[in-house]
Formats: C-alpha cells, sequence, structure tokens
C-alpha cells in the first residue's frame, strides 16, 4: 500500500506553530506553561546548539526523562532538525540506558537531573554533550566549544535573527515518507528490547487516523499526557497529534492515581482521552463500585423501569471523572478485564478498545465507541491491511499479519529480527 499524499509531517508541525502562535502548547499540570512560541523560540536555540555539537540530520538524540513540558520540547527540537528522537523509559536501570544510548549512537542525552545522577559519561563515549532536561543546561564534561555557544546563546540567536522571531522565522526540515523519523525500543509484545525504526510515513498516517478519528482536535483543546511519552501509543496520540493540531498538551509530571487523574480531567476538560486498561480498571474499582455497591445499583437494573435512569446516573459519573467534554476514551496497550468491559458497554459508556503495537507507530485497528462490538478490538484502521494467518480464521486462532503505511522499517542493528518480523 502507498500513501495517498507525500507530505512532510515535519512541515505539519511548522504550520501548526505558525497558525498556533499564540496559544498555549506544553504545560507541566498545575506548573508552567509554553506556548507555541515559546516552544519554537527554544527549539530554534537548541538547533544552534546541535550545529556547535556538530550534529547531522540523520544523527540519534537520546531522551531520558519523566513526562514534562520539557521532554517535549526536547522531542521536537531533535526531529524538526531532521536529527532521530530516541525516547528512553526514566524507569529503566542505569546500565540499561547506557546501554540504549550506545546501540543507538545516539550523540546527544538529554536526561533528568534525577536520573542523571545514577550514569556515567564515560560509559557513554558516543555522546557530543549531555543536557539536563529540567533547565538546558550541560552536564559532565564539556567541550570548549559547547561551552562557549552555551555563554553567548543569546547574542547567537540575535544573530541568526536579527529582526523580530516571529511565524516567518521557523523553517523546519523537510522529510520524506521512507527516511527514519524515530528510534522506540520497545520490550513488549514481539519479546527482547529492540530499536524499532519508524519511518515518516508511519507517524503521517497514525496523524491522518487520530484527525479522522477525532475531528473535534482544535485549536487550544486540551489534552492530558498521563502515559509513558516514550512508549509510542501515549506519544504518538497524548503529543504528537495534539502539537501538531494545536491542541494544549498537559503532562501530568506524576504517577496518574485515579486521584489526580480525576483532579485533572475535571480541572482540564480534555478532548479525547487515552488509556491503558490498568488506569480505567482502577478508576472502575475506586470511584465506580463504591457508588454502584452503596446505592444497589446492580441489582436495581434488574427492574426494567429503572434500567434507564440507573445507567444515566453510572455513565454521569464516568463521565464527570474524565471531564465531561471528551468525544471517546480510546484504551488500549493490554487486554481488557473482560468484567469491566462488559459493564461499560451494557449502560453506553463512551469507550472503545483498539488494537497496535510499536512497529506501527502504534495503530493497527480501531472502531468508534459507538460502532465496536464488545470484546472487540475494531477493524484495520485506514491504510491498514489485516489477515490472520490461520486455515479457519473464524474457528482458528492464528497469527496477527499487517501491513499499510503504519508499518516501520525494521529493528535496528537487527537484521535477524528484522528478517523473522517479515513474511
Amino acid at each position: 500500500m502507498t500513501m495517498t499524499e507525500n507530505k512532510s509531517f515535519n512541515k505539519i508541525l511548522e504550520n501548526s506553530f505558525k497558525t498556533n502562535w499564540n496559544f498555549p502548547a506544553l504545560s507541566d499540570y498545575r506548573g508552567n506553561t509554553l506556548y507555541y512560541r515559546d516552544v519554537a523560540l527554544k527549539i530554534e536555540k537548541l538547533h544552534i546548539v546541535f550545529e556547535a555539537a556538530g550534529l547531522k540530520p540523520d544523527d540519534k538524540v537520546a531522551l531520558c526523562s519523566r513526562n514534562q513540558a520539557h521532554w517535549g520540547v526536547c522531542f521536537l527540537a531533535a526531529i524538526t532538525y531532521g536529527a532521530v528522537p530516541v525516547p528512553i523509559m526514566h524507569e529503566f536501570k542505569s546500565s540499561s540506558i547506557h546501554f540504549l544510548v550506545n546501540h543507538s549512537e545516539a550523540k546527544i542525552l538529554f536526561v533528568g537531573s534525577g536520573i542523571w545522577e545514577g550514569l556515567s559519561q564515560s560509559e557513554m563515549p558516543g555522546l557530543a554533550c549531555v543536557v539536563r532536561m529540567e533547565d538546558f543546561s550541560l552536564l559532565g564534561d564539556v567541550p570548549s566549544n559547547l561551552k562557549e555557544t552555551y555563554d553567548t546563546l543569546n547574542v547567537l540567536f540575535g544573530q541568526k535573527f536579527p529582526r523580530d522571531f516571529d511565524t516567518d522565522s521557523i523553517n523546519y526540515y523537510s522529510d520524506k515518507p521512507e527516511e527514519l523519523a524515530l528510534i522506540n525500543y520497545t520490550s513488549g509484545t514481539s519479546g527482547f528490547s529492540k530499536g524499532v525504526m519508524i519511518p515518516y510515513r508511519a507517524l503521517y498516517s497514525n496523524y491522518l487516523f487520530a484527525e479522522w478519528s477525532q475531528p473535534q482536535m482544535k485549536s487550544g483543546e486540551n489534552v492530558v499526557a498521563m502515559l509513558p511519552s516514550a512508549h509510542m501509543y501515549g506519544m504518538m496520540y497524548e503529543f504528537l497529534f495534539p502539537i501538531a493540531k494545536g491542541g494544549h498538551v498537559h503532562f501530568l509530571t506524576r504517577l496518574p492515581t485515579p486521584k489526580i487523574i480525576k483532579d485533572s480531567m475535571a480541572e482540564l476538560k480534555p478532548s479525547y482521552v487515552i488509556s491503558v486498561p490498568l488506569v480505567i480498571e482502577k478508576i472502575y474499582k475506586k470511584q465506580l463500585e463504591p457508588i454502584i455497591r452503596k446505592y444497589g445499583l446492580k441489582y436495581l437494573l434488574h427492574f426494567p423501569f429503572l434500567e434507564k435512569a440507573i445507567k444515566t446516573r453510572i455513565v454521569n459519573e464516568l463521565d464527570g471523572v474524565f471531564g465531561n467534554h471528551f468525544s471517546e476514551i480510546i484504551i488500549g496497550g493490554a487486554a481488557f478485564n473482560k468484567e469491566a468491559e462488559a459493564f461499560f458497554k451494557s449502560v453506553g459508556f463512551r469507550y472503545t478498545v483498539g488494537y497496535g503495537m510499536t512497529e506501527c507507530a502504534p495503530i493497527i485497528a480501531y472502531a468508534r465507541w459507538n460502532e465496536q462490538k464488545l470484546f472487540s478490538c475494531g477493524k484495520a484502521a485506514p491504510r491498514m491491511e489485516i489477515k490472520i494467518d490461520s486455515p479457519d480464521s473464524v474457528h482458528v486462532p492464528g497469527e496477527i499479519l499487517t501491513r499499510g503505511d503504519n508499518v516501520f522499517l525494521g529493528y535496528y542493528k537487527n537484521e535477524e529480527a528484522t528478517s523473522a518480523a517479515f513474511t
């Protein structure tokens, strides 16, 4: 399958920055907010640093930190420069972070200060520099030319943009569909940790999918980023898609407990909600089950004349947990508890279960909440095809095969795993 359009994903980002210059872009929940113009300015300053560090298009830039607004700035700075972002989970052990930085051949590492304390620069000899995520200061051994660049960064910025820095000032890297966009290391459904090479066509196709499935997403709409941005699921739909549409991304910056989720959703009223089953199941047990038990709502559902009123009460409670403004809750990443899923479906709650994997950046299958069948994960997403490798796919389970624009290029420096993944 081929894409219907050959459009640069970075140019979509560039257009969003120009269109939404005065809109809020990235926030730490109950913390600082960066407007699109602020993010654009920080991106340009980082591009000056990249040049001084000798970074070239296609060079790798590793990011390892908890979710935060500056994580988004660093990712966007790398990709719009033509470099290849390499997100690394901040919970990984130091030895694993060392290995992934080296395996990816990263030239620059953006790292959270707490994580840096457990790392050793000597264990990552390929790095040109290490940058603290929280304030963009240099860490460890700093080459003299980079120190000079940092000391005169505002002067260099003024020389690059002698007039006002405005929407005409930005010109991001123009990518091609088959070009490598990012490397995402996964240890999920497909085995040991491997570097999944995501092409720009996969980002663009997932963007088009999200634009089709969430048409209500407009400039200024809120999105709560509670999933790890280092995972493709959260990265694509809680960060890249909303930024490409002019949305306002709020990073929770902390563990998404039921209380924090309820407080943030009530305050921010997101346009749509992305979740994994564990989060929804926790909310079901902590927020909904006590109400159901207290008023005996499950028992009352057996009375037809009360059924509609009881279902409305339950749905209203659930809607309130997620801010009352969302189009639907999209659940993925693992199997959903069947009892909870059946209950949500029976009361008419607006949820859907999708199917995807890192290797498809991530979407493979989806159906809107009012079209999805119980215990299904939808049908093939646009620009994707699905086949069950089975002699009788209706009755005999078989391996899921997929092809289309979302499919990855292969595993980084792992030809054996790449050959095994493709038929």
